[in-house]
């Protein structure tokens, strides 16, 4: 009787990482097939993509709805970061109320919903302080909700740029003679923002996709952003295409925004080395 037959030798580690890849890839290649083959394009292309329907957007998904998505974004991010800032140094703070507030606010603003948030600054507000009214009506409202969720994250977001600026550069400061809050505002905090300018940048693309849900404080046809938009034409037309071309706006504001943190954490990585 012959004595055993020789094992089969055994892949490399590059044989084996090559038979892995080939594997993947070829799972996404009939993934692929199999949604082209079974894909009704017909009914694609009819609901949602139809040019005749795009073109009745035009010019108020540029001129109104995209422009208060903007503006909606910007001064809810404003106000976020202000109010974060402050967050950041009462979390700081040798102060014990300062302190149990600020994490108080912001366990509480980070676990609930946006959508919460809006609705409770549209319709809570206003029973809570009758008669009182948020300045720029549902400008202001947006603002102001946007700010709201947004502060909690960007206080988080501060902090650890404040705690990651050297110690060093605080002692050299009150060596100097400087007093700590000065310190803090001529040198440590403008220190932190610039570490931190990356995650506020992802924070912002956030509050773009947030702004959305301006849609629940009521807006005016003048007021509407850019699902509202969506929501209102699809509604009238029967026809999802109106809901593409909101994405499409979105994703311009957002693509961008989100390649300029990539290159901004990539800059700060280098310059840490």
């Amino acid at each position: 009787m012959t004595q055993h037959a020789e094992a089969a030798p055994r892949l490399t580690r590059r044989q084996r990482r090559r038979l892995i890849l080939g594997g993947e890839y070829g799972i996404f290649i009939v993934v692929v097939v199999l949604f082209a083959s079974l894909a009704d394009w017909g009914s694609l292309k009819t609901n949602f993509a139809e040019w005749h329907v795009a073109k009745t957007l035009f010019p108020d998904i540029i001129t109104v709805a995209l422009r208060n998505t903007v503006l909606f974004t910007v001064t809810g991010f404003g106000l976020g970061l202000a109010a974060g800032l402050l967050l950041a140094l009462m979390r700081l703070s040798s102060v014990p109320p300062y302190r149990w507030f600020a994490l108080a606010y912001i366990e509480v603003f980070r676990g609930l919903p946006a959508l919460l948030i809006f609705i409770f600054v549209g319709t809570g507000v206003p029973i809570a302080f009758p008669g009182v009214n948020i300045p720029g009506g549902v400008y202001g409202q947006a603002a102001l909700a946007l700010g709201l969720v947004s502060a909690a994250y960007m206080a988080e977001t501060i902090r650890a740029g404040i705690e990651a600026v050297p110690r060093g550069q605080m002692e050299a400061a009150r060596t100097l003679g400087m007093s700590h809050g000065r310190a803090m505002r001529t040198i440590i905090v403008p220190q932190a923002l610039r570490i931190v300018i990356p995650p506020l940048t992802n924070e912002l693309v956030l509050l773009v996709k947030d702004s959305s849900l301006a849609l629940y404080l009521g807006v005016t046809l003048q007021q509407r952003e850019l699902a509202k938009l969506a929501q209102d034409v699809t509604g009238q037309k029967g026809n999802a295409t109106p809901i593409i071309a909101a994405a499409i706006c979105y994703l311009i504001i957002t693509i961008p925004l989100s390649h300029v943190a990539r290159r901004l954490e990539a800059r700060q990585k280098r310059g840490q080395r």
